[in-house]
């Protein structure tokens, strides 16, 4: 079900409308040097034989897993002698670039240079951390995203239908469909592979034939329904409750159903601040960590790097005190309360400030003791008002304590 031209490539449309790089290469008799950045199952394997059968160049695999130095340098060698002879150009593929080692990489910046081939290099990893840049500055970077439902749906659907796939022999029921959907998690080559699956046992795909073939129940869960609610919002309730069981259960509930991971991660950074806040501050460095391992590395890998972040945040001490805080100073900027920005505290840095009395008067703190000197830094309509309020909770009891000493001597009140 391998897509030979660009119009049957699903998904990616940013990189395959006209003008874009992908294009330029195809239309082009001119070699380039492209990385394809993304998650598993989104097609970089398979623009790269688009990209070789379309322009009739020879296409050469090699899996950075199993190859070496000698491997990539033979490869080379017939690619020169190639085009040497015939004229005709090379699509040097290498799966999983960023498992060479730096030797390995070395070896292709000599083909890479002098457009003995076109190189294509596929990675699940930040290029940025595992290719060396000599070799990823000669080189177009583009990043593909997870296929969308919509796109998954469309692969199976082409596959129920088309010649080189089930050619018409199964029926796949909707709701079958949807659960193929969800199980795909944005992976065109995981949906194809159960859906193949699911056909070797039955000639009518039912859900229960799914089921039985993945060995994955069918989780009900419509992401744009009242299930999408109800468990993220149980999901937040037991992180706040404590109750770190219940969380992971949750979160199981919502990576088995194909909930986007990238949602997930997004309310638990929310939560680290909202819920936990200073009682712990390195939940938010968690929640932060696991949000951007979502990115890094996706699903199902980035399921423990969720869990881990649930686990921290349930566990961990709880204060609302921050987002009450920023509550009641935003009440108050909506009420009116602004006043003007004292003039001591004005910028005076740019010609002419020093004339309106900008920073005049400003005390610098850490010509003070212990970094602290009394001096108005609120407007005048705000200067008692109370925003910040620590509880006693973890961490935050100590924060309290100290604030409490800081508030009270810039106040003049000790």
């Amino acid at each position: 079900m391998r897509p030979r031209t660009l119009d049957e490539v699903l998904g990616q449309r940013h990189l395959l409308g006209q003008g874009t790089p992908l294009r330029r290469l195809v239309e082009s008799e001119a070699p380039m040097s492209l990385f394809l950045w993304g998650p598993p199952g989104t097609g970089k394997t398979t623009l790269a034989y688009v990209v070789a059968g379309v322009t009739k160049r020879r296409f050469v695999e090699i899996s950075a897993v199993s190859a070496g130095v000698k491997d990539v340098r033979a490869a080379i060698d017939n690619a020169r002698r190639e085009l040497g002879m015939t004229g005709r150009q090379t699509v040097l593929f290498v799966d999983e670039v960023h498992r060479f080692n730096k030797a390995q990489q070395d070896a292709l910046l000599p083909a890479v240079e002098n457009r003995w081939v076109t190189f294509i290099g596929a990675t699940t990893e930040n290029p940025f951390f595992s290719v060396i840049s000599p070799l990823l500055s000669r080189s177009l970077l583009l990043t593909l995203e997870s296929l969308s439902d919509d796109d998954i749906r469309a692969v199976l659907e082409r596959a129920v239908t088309d010649e080189r796939g089930l050619a018409g022999r199964n029926t796949l029921a909707p709701e079958a469909l949807e659960h193929l959907v969800r199980l795909a998690g944005g992976d065109a080559r995981r949906s194809l592979t159960y859906l193949e699956a699911a056909a070797l046992l039955a000639g009518d795909i039912t859900v229960e034939v799914v089921e039985k073939a993945v060995d994955k129940a069918a989780v009900r869960y419509d992401r744009q329904g009242d299930q999408h609610y109800d468990v993220i919002s149980a999901f937040i309730k037991s992180m706040r409750g404590s109750d770190a069981d219940a969380a992971l259960h949750y979160l199981a509930r919502m990576i088995e159903a194909g909930e986007d991971p990238r949602f997930i991660a997004r309310r638990i950074v929310i939560f680290a601040s909202e819920d936990v806040g200073m009682a712990d501050n390195t939940c938010l460095q968690t929640a932060v960590a696991a949000a951007q391992a979502v990115q890094l590395i996706g699903l199902p890998e980035a399921g423990i790097n969720l869990a881990h972040a649930v686990i921290h945040c349930a566990l961990a001490p709880k204060s609302n005190a921050v987002v009450k805080a920023i509550g009641a100073a935003g009440e108050d900027v909506r009420r009116g309360l602004i006043g003007q920005v004292p003039g001591h505290l004005r910028d005076a840095h740019y010609p002419g400030a020093a004339k309106l009395g900008h920073g005049k008067g400003y005390k610098y703190p850490h010509d003070f003791e212990h970094g602290l000197v009394r001096q108005d830094y609120a407007p005048e309509e705000v200067r008692e008002r109370r925003y910040y309020e620590p509880t006693r909770h973890g961490a935050e009891a100590g924060v309290a304590e100290r604030w409490g000493r800081i508030r009270d001597f810039l106040r003049g009140s000790s």
